[in-house]
């Protein structure tokens, strides 16, 4: 199951991302595609808002990792630009964020493809002038059940 979504400034992302954190099931993977500036970032960082968080969103691009408690569940957001070797993955303890009640959102997973294969929900995000395209790729069960959901609140 595949979409496809215009968005034609920041506020329409924000919108669904806001729409989708509603949809989130856990644990749920969820990866992140897009050059630099695609707005990988700025959807993450608008779910986090719509789910709660009020303090500082940083990007993990440094710190590879920042994560949030939410109120039932924990809430992982990754930065992989970083990495040059999926082994690193391994010294950080990644695979020790993916618990049963954890939502993870990875930005550029291509740098860890073998630890990545089980994604639920694939987004890729395109410039296109001062919008973006933002294609939606259903990876799993989960991935389908979250991906209808948004669709109906569109």
């Amino acid at each position: 199951m595949s979409r496809v979504f215009s968005l034609l400034n920041e506020q329409a992302s924000e919108q669904l991302a806001s729409g989708l954190s509603r949809c989130l099931q856990t644990p749920a993977l969820l990866i992140f595609s897009g050059e630099i500036g695609a707005g990988k970032t700025t959807f993450i960082r608008a779910m986090l808002r719509s789910m709660g968080v009020n303090s500082a969103i940083k990007s993990p691009t440094f710190s590879l990792v920042e994560s949030y408690q939410l109120q039932h569940l924990q809430f992982n957001h990754f930065d992989l630009y970083r990495i040059q070797d999926e082994m690193e993955l391994d010294y950080m303890g990644f695979r020790d964020y993916f618990s049963e009640n954890a939502i993870c959102c990875v930005e550029w997973p291509e740098r860890a493809p073998y630890a990545l294969a089980d994604a639920d929900l694939r987004f890729n995000l395109v410039i296109q002038g001062s919008g973006r395209l933002l294609h939606i790729d259903a990876m799993s069960e989960t991935g389908e059940k979250m991906l209808s959901c948004l669709e109906s609140k569109q």
